[in-house]
């Protein structure tokens, strides 16, 4: 596929495509899905062919126990029969969708706009490799280290292997962010009986909340700037997920009664008919919210334990808990690098004087994001795709992955012919691209970069857009 500017210069004057996802992941979601928030089923213009005479031998490694990354793991203690935020549809790959794997597991035909549990799609994932006819190119409960470049390729010193490109796909969520010590003697409590203490904003701590014991009190830690930083639950709609909007409204309901204001009408009272989450457990007296509350101290004593929060009106309370769910952020790693190469990755200008506490530090999805933004080459044949570019959706992985894929192969082409003497070019030349003197493609036009020159222009924030407009 060649990538040119025109093919998304549109985006920008369009809200139909005004998303936070890379330019090119948005191309290649709404080719894939054109009109997928509107419409059911929509007509894919993008067609996938099986052409293995231009096949690259190639091999997908992860540490996970079996296909599937995050979702096959269980990081937080959450339930495996949580509804994902996508639809089954916008998780669905080549070659094996979604719903041909549902219908092969229940013998009928999907429903639409289905929201599956982690588990099905954790299933979904484990059987896509063997399904798509790649399970010999994907290993599983693999951890490499050592990664460097040699003159010709790349070495993965832990297992002996040899690649000529690196596509980094890693992702950022393998990592929670510890509990700081004064929450140390927190981390052993395992008493069921005893409130359990959450602490955290979004999805995960709503997944913890959800989770536990319809019987079981809860208390509730979490930041609450609904103009500066909103908690990523307010967008979810409580139709759609009338799980996640409930938690928010518990949240919205604590941070209303810790102001001291007085709402006309509760609106947990005025859509508990209609929200069927509000039946599972009497949330008046199982659920305490502390939004910006601060933990002074921790006494421990037997199998709880003792906190005193100093809650964001000033006023200062104890609580006795049982279990602690610290679910502030998940991060990821790229120490398999070796120091060399992660220099190379990295953007330098961002390291400033303190580059060892750098390295050393988590990945997220923002460490990366600017460079991406140019390229998705970081690094002389280095890819990145997924979460570690900065999203996170499986509908938003695909262009990357196509652009990675369409580079590596017409690598390899243009080698194959420089061996056949159809292309001489040397090693110097191909090195020497400067953004005055573009890379070229086999065929002599200019090689397109991902994300353009204008990318900034293609992020709107559809609310900040619609405030302008009706101003």
């Amino acid at each position: 596929m060649d990538l040119t500017p025109d093919l998304y210069a549109h985006f920008g004057s369009s809200l139909r495509y005004s998303t936070q996802a890379l330019p090119i992941n948005t191309l290649l979601d709404t080719l894939i899905r054109p009109n997928a928030d509107t419409e059911v089923n929509p007509q894919s213009h993008v067609e996938w062919r099986h052409e293995p005479g231009r096949a690259v031998s190639h091999i997908a490694l992860g540490g996970s126990s079996r296909p599937g990354g995050q979702w096959a793991e269980n990081p937080v203690t959450a339930s495996w029969e949580i509804g994902t935020l996508s639809y089954a549809e916008m998780l669905s790959l080549p070659g094996y969708t979604f719903s041909e794997h549902y219908n092969k597991q229940h013998k009928s035909d999907m429903p639409d706009f289905r929201r599956p549990s982690r588990a099905e799609v954790a299933d979904y994932l484990e059987a896509y490799p063997h399904a798509a006819g790649i399970s010999d190119a994907v290993g599983s409960n693999v951890f490499v280290q050592g990664i460097a470049r040699i003159d010709d390729g790349f070495l993965i010193e832990s297992h002996n292997l040899r690649c000529k490109h690196l596509v980094l796909a890693s992702g950022i969520f393998s990592i929670n962010l510890p509990p700081p010590p004064l929450l140390g003697p927190l981390a052993s409590l395992n008493d069921d009986d005893a409130p359990l203490l959450v602490i955290g904003s979004g999805f995960s701590a709503a997944d913890v909340i959800i989770s536990t014991s319809p019987h079981r009190k809860i208390l509730h830690l979490f930041q609450w700037h609904p103009e500066e930083r909103p908690s990523p639950l307010r967008g979810c709609h409580h139709q759609a997920y009338p799980e996640y909007a409930g938690v928010y409204r518990q949240m919205k309901l604590a941070a209303m009664r810790t102001s001291k204001s007085k709402p006309a009408a509760s609106p947990t009272k005025r859509r508990r008919k209609s929200n069927a989450f509000f039946s599972h457990r009497d949330w008046d007296t199982v659920y305490e919210g502390y939004p910006n509350a601060e933990i002074l101290d921790v006494q421990t004593g037997g199998e709880t334990a003792t906190v005193r929060l100093h809650l964001g009106n000033g006023e200062i309370v104890e609580r006795t808990v049982g279990a602690l769910c610290y679910v502030v952020g998940r991060r990821g790693t790229l120490e398999f690098l070796s120091r060399e190469l992660l220099l190379e990755v990295l953007d330098q200008s961002s390291l400033g004087h303190n580059e060892d506490a750098f390295l050393g530090s988590r990945i997220s999805g923002r460490s990366l994001r600017a460079k991406v933004e140019q390229d998705l080459e970081v690094a002389n044949d280095v890819f990145v795709v997924g979460s570690l570019a900065g999203d996170s959706l499986i509908r938003h992985a695909f262009g990357a992955c196509v652009y990675a894929a369409g580079r590596i192969i017409r690598d390899r082409e243009e080698l194959e012919q420089s061996h056949q003497g159809i292309v001489k070019r040397t090693e110097a030349s191909r090195h020497s691209t400067t953004a005055n003197s573009p890379r070229l493609t086999p065929h002599g036009s200019p090689l397109i970069r991902p994300n353009g020159t204008t990318h900034e222009d293609l992020h709107l924030d559809r609310r900040k857009l619609v405030k302008t407009t009706m101003g």
